[in-house]
């Protein structure tokens, strides 16, 4: 399998538990790491064939806006999800760091592997 990646994408969301989180956006930044099978793509030199970073990471952006959830955790679930059943991939690894949540901190965040079934 070949991985295709994308590092760092900056998406500004309201997300969070606590209401003071639920009033104004925060930024989360996502790196999604894509297996799949490019050699179609590379073969016949075709976007089409290929898993389209600048697509997945508007869909990623456009999601995490119009759908603000509470937890990271729910927010990668859906994410996985949504990449798996719309994009040539067999298994999605995502991490999501949230650098403005612990002060002490300078960064914290969730990482998931889902395979597609």
């Amino acid at each position: 399998m070949d991985k295709v990646y994308i590092s760092q994408l900056h998406v500004e969301t309201i997300i969070g538990v606590y209401d003071f989180e639920k009033e104004s956006k925060q930024s989360l930044y996502f790196d999604i790491d894509m297996l799949t099978d490019i050699s179609a793509a590379a073969k016949a030199d075709d976007i089409t064939l290929a898993v389209d970073y600048a697509k997945v990471s508007e869909r990623v952006i456009a999601h995490s806006i119009a759908k603000p959830v509470e937890l990271l955790e729910t927010l990668l679930e859906q994410l996985a999800t949504l990449i798996l059943a719309e994009f040539n991939v067999e298994q999605v690894t995502i991490r999501v760091s949230k650098p403005a949540a612990v002060e002490a901190a300078q960064t914290v965040g969730v990482e998931i592997t889902r395979v597609k079934r």
